[in-house]
C-alpha cells in the first residue's frame, strides 16, 4: 500500500466525514438526541450555577464519553447488521455489550453530574 503525500486540504476535508457521522447519528439514532438534550441541559445548568473549571472539565469529558460510546455502539450495530442481517446469538451478545457500554457511561455521567449540581442547587 502506498501512502499519499500529506495535504492540509485533504486533512481538513476529512472533517467532513466526521461531521457527516455526527449528523447521521443525531438524525437516525433516537437515543443520541436524548443524549444531546441532556448535554444541553447540563451545559445550561452549569452556566446558571456558575460551576468552576474542574467541574466544567468533568462535564465536557462526560458528554464526550457518552457520545463516543453511542457512536461506537451504533457503529458496532450497523457493522454487525451488514456482516450478518439474520438473527444471530453471537451478534446479539456483541450488540448488547456495546449497548451496555453506553448505559454505563450515561449512568456514570448522571452520578457525577448529580455530585456536581445537587449541592449547588440545594444551597
Amino acid at each position: 500500500m502506498t501512502s499519499k503525500k500529506f495535504s492540509v486540504k485533504a486533512r481538513l476535508g476529512s472533517f467532513k466525514f466526521a461531521i457527516n457521522g455526527m449528523r447521521s447519528l443525531l438524525k437516525n439514532e433516537h437515543n443520541s438526541r436524548i443524549h444531546l438534550l441532556v448535554a444541553i441541559f447540563a451545559i445550561a445548568l452549569g452556566l446558571v450555577l456558575k460551576i468552576n473549571s474542574p467541574e466544567w472539565c468533568l462535564i465536557i469529558l462526560l458528554i464526550g464519553i457518552v457520545f463516543i460510546t453511542e457512536l461506537l455502539n451504533t457503529s458496532i450495530e450497523k457493522l454487525s447488521d451488514l456482516v450478518n442481517p439474520e438473527l444471530d446469538e453471537g451478534i446479539r451478545k456483541v450488540k448488547d455489550y456495546a449497548a451496555a457500554a453506553v448505559l454505563i457511561s450515561a449512568i456514570i455521567s448522571l452520578v457525577i453530574g448529580g455530585l456536581i449540581f445537587i449541592p449547588k442547587i440545594l444551597k
